[in-house]
């Protein structure tokens, strides 16, 4: 009986009308932290930075707005509803897909990422957010280990990796698989475009993320590593740059328009 015990958990959270509104809600979440994201990528560009252009900028903007910090409880428990759907998901299995096992491990995937994503907002409402270690930091801790420099450029590519996927994603509109309706039409161009923006955007941001955390390997300098803000820097001080981060930032912001337009059509 206790065997059996996870899976009827796993079953009662993925079938729980609460938990799925909740989910909703934190794609909400995820549009917010996603044009939050843009709007500093932007302020990047034009020379007006006034926060870092990633997600700790992101949850310190919310910290910052009036009733900053019920909203960010508001966001913390978003993801955290999306994280218990998505380990479900990965516990129970993915319905009509192709390959089961790795349906399951991007479920599981991102189910961590989204429970990171909660305790973070939970940690800003508090007042304790920003005080994580950097990816420098944690880069430098990794080079120094048996095989850090490959465990480090591993990681690296597989960041590349999840970059090209989201721009394939985004060009073979494959995102729309995420969506219910898109038969009837329900889901209009609009969306359609602004997802296909907002995952070849983000897709290449990710690309340059993993670009660095290679460099960094092959150099073993930790400085070389670094996160989305990082990134956005290296964007912004190539040739034609600031138009090149311009046009990302909108591109993010894209994203996050998107994901209101999830937070309806989702299939949960």
């Amino acid at each position: 009986m206790s065997k059996k015990s996870p899976a009827k958990a796993a079953r009662r959270a993925q079938n729980s009308g609460a938990v799925r509104m909740l989910a909703r809600g934190g794609y909400v979440a995820s549009g917010v932290l996603h044009i939050l994201v843009a709007w500093l990528a932007v302020q990047l560009a034009l020379g007006q930075s006034s926060g870092q252009a990633d997600q700790s900028g992101a949850f310190s903007a919310i910290a910052q707005a009036p009733g900053g910090e019920l909203l960010l409880w508001a966001v913390a428990v978003g993801f955290a509803a999306l994280a218990v759907w998505q380990l479900a998901t990965a516990a129970l299995g993915v319905p009509n897909a192709e390959n089961q096992a790795g349906a399951r491990l991007k479920s599981l995937a991102k189910g961590v990422l989204y429970g990171v994503l909660a305790a973070t907002g939970a940690q800003y409402a508090q007042g304790s957010g920003g005080s994580g270690s950097s990816e420098e930091s944690m880069t430098a801790r990794v080079l120094t280990m048996p095989g850090g420099p490959w465990l480090v450029g591993l990681a690296g590519l597989v960041i590349i990796g999840v970059g090209v996927y989201h721009v394939v994603k985004g060009v073979r509109k494959k995102f729309l698989r995420d969506l219910a309706g898109t038969g009837g039409g329900a889901v209009g161009p609009v969306v359609v475009r602004l997802g296909q923006v907002g995952y070849v955007a983000k897709g290449i941001a990710l690309g340059v993320v993993g670009g660095l955390i290679v460099a960094a390997a092959v150099t073993a300098d930790p400085s070389q590593a670094g996160g989305l803000d990082e990134a956005l820097h290296t964007v912004r001080d190539q040739p034609f740059g600031t138009a090149l981060l311009l046009v990302i930032g909108l591109g993010i912001a894209a994203f996050g328009l998107y994901s209101f337009a999830r937070a309806r059509f989702a299939r949960l």
